[in-house]
């Protein structure tokens, strides 16, 4: 007939088995783990079962005897653990918080060490206080380890999906591009050329029977929808070219006094119409180094634009400041200003901001988009001030010479 002291014995036995095959044990006297033994508590856990949630304070480390278990923090699993292996070993050392959740797999039984039983230990067992130091420093430097590489796992992954957060917002801008253009030529584009056309049309068929002041304003109307459609055109040609990265930059000397000169020249006839004052003050000495081509067509673009919505009486100015190594040009105007609300959108295609102008000139809002473009490919910044009914300032910089 079996004792219960010869059972007690029986189990301290396979405890002690069990703790000869861990290896923060291994190596210990055998009277020291029967000792140990004697004080472990048995537990059992199904399948699916928490042994501990993050978060819990249990001052305990577990060992297993047989099952798995995977230590995880949500849907994030660490590492798994089975046979012989042990965790929350920490605990018999710091009284924080356990830092993740242990969950079985597979029918575990496990023998649990508090550390009341450990510190009681470690006081009598110096070398074995020292040799379990020594496998908690292994096992804290190996799960540094592992979590270096976590870390870098992570910083991979966050990486990653910048880059695809990155590539969406690049493909949203594609089809923003992609509508915008076809909306040009199928509105903006089409309208002009259905004017010149149309008005041809009367002409061819009715020439004679038109007076000379009539077929003047006929053909008055031709010529400037044809320049619409051409200043459209161009538009379109140089947006399309930096869309698609064949627009290289060329970077020369170039005077602003002399290129604001030549442009203004272009709209004296358009300024002396609408009765528009343009005022050249740069300084003839000034020199940017920048492409030549994009300059032109951003200060064509904004005084374009600027002669767009002023009205008559009033005036265009063109003034620079030299500062840090960058020429910080302004085109003012006496028109009638931008609500505060569009500012933001000017220069984004897709806000499809396109306001008449004081004398009913129609626009796409594509040009201070390629304006913004040029302007930043030439390493400039451009922004606006502006007050409703009390005109505009268009800033852009350029690299001094």
């Amino acid at each position: 007939m079996i004792q219960n002291n010869d059972i007690i014995s029986i189990q301290v036995r396979k405890r002690v088995e069990v703790l000869q095959n861990v290896d923060i044990f291994f190596g210990t006297d055998v009277n020291i783990l029967q000792e140990l033994a004697n004080s472990l508590k048995d537990v059992s856990f199904e399948k699916g079962e928490t042994v501990f949630q993050k978060g819990d304070r249990y001052n305990a480390m577990y060992i297993i005897v047989r099952g798995e278990v995977k230590i995880h923090d949500g849907d994030y699993v660490f590492t798994h653990f089975g046979e012989n292996d042990f965790f929350g070993e920490y605990s018999l050392i710091d009284s924080s918080v356990r830092s993740a959740t242990v969950t079985v797999i597979k029918d575990v039984e496990l023998l649990i060490l508090e550390r009341e039983v450990f510190d009681s230990f470690v006081d009598k067992n110096n070398k074995l206080a020292l040799k379990i130091l020594k496998s908690l420093i292994k096992r804290l430097r190996k799960n540094n380890v592992l979590e270096e590489q976590l870390n870098q796992q992570n910083a991979e992954i966050r990486k990653n999906r910048d880059k695809i957060d990155g590539q969406r917002k690049e493909l949203e801008e594609i089809n923003i591009t992609k509508d915008k253009f076809f909306t040009i030529i199928a509105h903006d584009l089409k309208n002009p050329f259905n004017a010149v056309i149309g008005l041809s049309e009367l002409l061819l068929q009715r020439y004679d029977a038109y007076s000379d002041d009539k077929i003047k304003f006929f053909i008055t109307q031709i010529n400037k929808n044809s320049n619409n459609a051409y200043n459209l055109l161009e538009n379109l040609l140089q947006w399309a070219r930096s869309q698609t990265g064949k627009l290289k930059v060329e970077l020369e000397k170039i005077n602003l006094f002399d290129i604001t000169t030549n442009i203004f020249t272009l709209y004296l006839e358009k300024a002396n119409e609408k009765e528009v004052e343009l005022v050249n003050n740069i300084d003839t000495n000034t020199n940017v180094f920048a492409d030549n081509n994009m300059t032109k067509a951003v200060i064509r673009n904004l005084v374009s634009n600027a002669l767009k919505f002023t009205s008559s009486n009033g005036k265009i100015a063109i003034s620079d400041k030299v500062n840090d190594g960058k020429v910080t040009i302004c085109v003012s105007d006496t028109g009638i200003g931008i609500p505060k609300e569009n500012i933001d959108k000017l220069f984004k295609i897709d806000s499809n901001i396109s306001t008449q102008g004081t004398a009913k000139e129609l626009g796409t809002g594509l040009g201070l988009v390629i304006t913004k473009e040029f302007v930043e490919k030439n390493g400039g910044k451009i922004w606006v001030e502006s007050i409703v009914n009390n005109g505009a300032e268009f800033y852009f910089t350029l690299p001094v010479y």
